[in-house]
């Protein structure tokens, strides 16, 4: 974890909100994430105001409303599955624009779908102040198994390479005047997929040799120390906070 990652959701800047650990901001996120999860689905008002905090932090992040918007869209698999849910569900029926819908379906799919939303703006607001290193460094701060961390750090610096050996592979495939049409065309990617597979195994074992011959012993050296000061804290749990005193008068209004 010792070079920088970018990576396509990280928005380079200089607000406050990049400027703080990203074990702090691991931390809001996840206690956001638990309070909105936890607020009664019939307190429609409260998912309003939820919205309302993470557009402050996306303001404060100075970053915009449409970069956000657009990374929405991978929660599209979930938003079909909750327009099916008031087809399908049992329960109470009621007549909607002709339409025959399940009340209960109804108030899942609201469910799903304004706490999913959330969920994942506030992922995307998460990964767009934070760079990759950083958010290893911030689960490695909050004691997550070293393993864990090792592995997720692989997997993504392996993601980039595999994803380059594609690259290449197919440019040469191109350059000798292949095109993938139909069936016949199988037999031709189905050996490019194994012989990408052979060669990421070779890098793998490579990489694995140059480490143990550098004195690795199945963790990684610590070499940046994060550490974050009260006032740091503060700033970052401003949201779950405030979250959490929209969950409350929720439960209780």
């Amino acid at each position: 974890m010792g070079a920088g990652h970018a990576h396509r959701l990280y928005r380079h800047g200089h607000s406050p909100v990049h400027g703080l650990p990203p074990h702090t901001k691991l931390a809001a996120v996840f206690a956001f994430v638990l309070v909105v999860v936890s607020t009664p689905r019939e307190a429609m008002w409260a998912f309003g105001l939820y919205a309302l905090l993470l557009a402050g932090v996306a303001y404060a992040a100075r970053v915009p409303a449409g970069f956000v918007l657009k990374r929405l869209l991978i929660e599209v698999p979930f938003v079909a599955f909750a327009v099916l849910m008031p087809f399908v569900a049992q329960g109470e029926r009621v007549d909607v624009l002709g339409l025959s819908l399940s009340v209960n379906g109804l108030w899942g799919a609201w469910n799903v779908l304004a706490k999913g939303t959330l969920g994942v703006a506030a992922s995307v607001l998460l990964a767009s102040t934070t760079e990759l290193r950083e958010l290893l460094l911030g689960l490695q701060r909050l004691k997550l198994p070293p393993l864990l961390v090792q592995i997720a750090s692989f997997m993504i610096r392996y993601g980039d390479v595999i994803t380059d050996e594609m690259r290449r592979m197919r440019i040469a495939r191109e350059s000798r005047g292949f095109e993938a049409r139909g069936i016949r065309s199988w037999s031709v990617l189905a050996k490019s997929a194994g012989a990408l597979f052979i060669r990421s195994y070779e890098r793998g074992e490579r990489v694995h040799l140059a480490m143990v011959s550098r004195g690795y012993t199945g963790s990684m050296p610590v070499i940046d120390e994060v550490t974050a000061s009260r006032a740091q804290w503060s700033y970052a749990f401003a949201l779950p906070c405030a979250a959490l005193v929209v969950c409350l008068l929720g439960w209780t209004l």
